[in-house]
C-alpha cells in the first residue's frame, strides 16, 4: 500500500485546515479597523468572485503541477491573506487580503478529495472513499467547534493572537503537506495553451449554455437550484452580520464564539440524523418543514431579542436542509446533465453572495442590520411561497 499514509496525513491536514480561529471574528476584527459594513460585504463579494472567476484555472494546478503542490500553494497564499488581514489599514490591501484568501480556498478545494481519492484508487481501496471522507468531514466539525470557542477565548484577550494561531495552524496544515506522497497517474503529453481568461470564459460559456438548454427541458430544476442556494447564502449573511450585531449589543468574542460552536454542534448533529427524521416524516415532509422553519428563524432573528436563540434553532434545519436538498436534486438531474447542473449549483451560490452580501452591509449601514436582517426575511418568504406551490404539485 504505497499511498496509506496519504490518509493519516488527510485527516491531520483537515483538522489544522479546520482550525481557523478567525473564521467567526473577522468582521469584528476590520469592523474595529474602521471599516464600514458595506466595505465588509464588498470584500466578502470580492472573495466569492474571485474563487467565481479562478475556479478552472486553479483547479489546472492540481493537474498540471499535482495534488501536493496544489495543497502547498494553497496553505501559502491562505497563510499570506491572514497576514495582510491582520496588519493592512487600507481597504485595497484587505482587497489583496481576500483574493489571497479565495486562491488559498479554490487550490485546496478540488485538490483535497482528488489526493484522498487517488490514494485509495492506486492502492485499490477505491470503496473505502466514503468511509474515509466521512470521518474527514467528523474531524473538520471538531475543528471548527474547537476553533469557535478558542478563537473566542483568544479575540477577546486580543485580536492578533486569534490571527496568530490562524497563521501557526495554517504553517502547520503546510508543513504537513510537504510529507504527502503524490499520486503517480498518467499526465497527458501535450495540452492546449490558453491564457487564464480565455479558459475561464470559454468555460463560463459552456456552462451556462448546457445549463441552460437543461432548464429548458425541466425549468423546476432551474428554480429549485436558485431556491435552495439563495437561502444557503441567506444564512451564510446571517452567519458573518451576526458577528457585528452581537458586539453592537454588547457581546463579547467568548461569548459570540460560544454561540458559533453551538451552532456548528447542532448543525452537525441534525445532519448526521437526516436521514433518520426523514424516514419519520419523509422527503416531502422535510422539503416543506425545512424552508418553513427557516422563515421563522430569519424573522425571529430580525423582529426579537432572542437573535442568539433563533440562530442556534436556524442549525438544525441547515443540518437537515443540506443533504435533503442535494439528495432530492440529484434524484432530479438526468445522469448525463448531472456534473454540469451541479457546477451550477456552485456558480449560483457564489453569484448570490456577491449581489446579497454587501446589499446586506449596505443597508446596515444606512439603516440598521435589524432591517437588513427583515429584509433577507422578506426575501425569503417572496421564494417561499412560489417554492411551495412548485412542490405540491410535484408528483410522488
Amino acid at each position: 500500500m504505497r499511498y496509506t499514509r496519504n490518509i493519516g496525513l488527510a485527516y491531520a491536514f483537515s483538522f489544522s485546515l479546520s482550525l481557523s480561529f478567525t473564521h467567526g471574528l473577522w468582521m469584528i476584527y476590520l469592523a474595529g479597523k474602521g471599516f464600514s459594513l458595506m466595505q465588509l460585504g464588498l470584500l466578502e463579494a470580492i472573495f466569492h468572485s474571485t474563487s467565481f472567476l479562478m475556479e478552472v484555472p486553479t483547479g489546472s494546478v492540481a493537474d498540471i503541477w499535482g495534488r501536493k503542490a496544489s495543497r502547498i500553494a494553497g496553505r501559502v497564499s491562505y497563510t499570506l491573506s491572514l497576514v495582510f488581514m491582520l496588519y493592512s489599514s487600507t481597504f485595497l490591501l484587505q482587497v489583496l487580503a481576500f483574493v489571497l484568501s479565495a486562491l488559498g480556498y479554490n487550490l485546496e478545494s478540488g485538490a483535497g478529495d482528488a489526493l484522498l481519492y487517488d490514494s485509495l484508487l492506486l492502492d485499490g481501496q477505491q470503496d473505502r472513499y466514503i468511509k474515509v471522507k466521512g470521518n474527514d468531514e467528523l474531524i473538520n466539525q471538531i475543528g471548527s467547534i474547537l476553533s469557535f470557542l478558542v478563537g473566542g477565548y483568544l479575540a477577546s484577550l486580543n485580536f492578533a493572537l486569534a490571527f496568530y494561531a490562524t497563521i501557526g495552524s495554517a504553517v502547520i496544515g503546510l508543513c504537513i503537506a510537504l510529507f504527502f506522497r503524490e499520486p503517480e497517474l498518467e499526465k497527458q503529453e501535450s495540452r492546449v495553451r490558453t491564457s487564464v481568461w480565455a479558459s475561464v470564459l470559454s468555460s463560463l460559456k459552456s456552462q451556462i449554455l448546457d445549463s441552460g438548454k437543461v432548464f429548458k427541458k425541466t425549468p423546476r430544476i432551474g428554480f429549485f437550484i436558485l431556491f435552495s442556494e439563495s437561502l444557503f447564502a441567506f444564512m451564510v449573511c446571517l452567519f458573518f452580520y451576526l458577528q457585528n450585531h452581537w458586539t453592537h449589543l454588547g457581546y463579547d468574542p467568548a461569548s459570540i464564539g460560544i454561540v458559533f460552536s453551538i451552532h456548528a454542534a447542532v448543525a452537525a448533529f441534525f445532519s448526521v440524523k437526516a436521514h433518520a427524521i426523514e424516514k419519520r416524516i419523509g422527503q416531502k415532509g422535510l422539503l416543506v418543514c425545512c424552508p418553513l422553519m427557516l422563515l421563522v428563524t430569519l424573522w425571529g432573528v430580525a423582529l426579537t431579542p432572542y437573535s442568539m436563540a433563533f440562530y442556534v434553532l436556524s442549525a438544525s434545519i441547515e443540518g437537515l436542509l443540506i443533504p435533503t436538498i442535494s439528495t432530492y436534486l440529484n434524484q432530479l438531474i438526468p445522469s448525463k446533465f448531472r456534473a454540469t447542473i451541479l457546477s451550477f449549483q456552485s456558480m449560483a451560490y457564489s453569484l448570490f453572495m456577491i449581489a446579497i452580501f454587501p446589499l446586506v452591509g449596505l443597508v446596515g449601514n444606512l439603516v440598521s442590520l435589524r432591517v437588513a436582517f427583515a429584509l433577507l426575511a422578506c426575501l425569503a418568504t417572496l421564494l417561499v411561497i412560489p417554492y411551495l406551490v412548485m412542490l405540491s404539485k410535484q408528483k410522488r
